[in-house]
């Protein structure tokens, strides 16, 4: 692992930079996923160079060595990959509940009737401009914002 994020740092030399640079979160990682074990024990003569370094170069994605390197943000950290599905899948099951509820309700009831925001993401700004057209009614036939999007002239002007 050390080496992929790290290039031109190798042997002893790059590891000890690595225990310098990020100790607390190796010796975390340790503590947690090595039970038993201990970066003493290196220093002692108890844990080879080798050890520590297949112990670093296997570590999960989320562990607070991969982390600490890396440099992301608590909010980047907290929304793992099956976070992120979540929120998709919740977002999904909202907007199936939001047409559903539209296409079937009854239209004097759902008229004012908003569909659902997305969970908000770290990274993802929210939408301030709504793409939808709007036909009919007081809000006129949607020409104009047709001939906008399309780059035309509205044909009711």
């Amino acid at each position: 692992m050390a080496e992929a994020l790290r290039p031109g740092a190798g042997g002893i030399g790059g590891l000890a930079q690595l225990l310098r640079e990020h100790g607390e979160a190796i010796e975390w990682d340790m503590a947690r996923l090595w039970p038993g074990r201990s970066l003493l024990e290196l220093y002692r003569g108890e844990m080879s160079w080798r050890e520590l370094r297949v112990f670093l170069r296997y570590l999960p994605p989320d562990s607070a060595t991969s982390r600490a390197i890396r440099g992301s943000s608590p909010d980047e950290e907290a929304w793992t990959l099956d976070r992120q599905l979540l929120a998709s899948v919740v977002d999904a099951v909202r907007e199936g509940t939001f047409a559903a509820v539209k296409l079937h309700g009854d239209p004097k009831k759902t008229c004012r009737l908003k569909p659902p925001r997305p969970i908000p993401r770290p990274g993802v700004e929210p939408e301030q401009k709504s793409n939808v057209i709007r036909f009919g009614g007081r809000h006129g036939s949607g020409a104009a914002q047709l001939a906008q999007v399309f780059g035309g002239r509205a044909a009711n002007r």
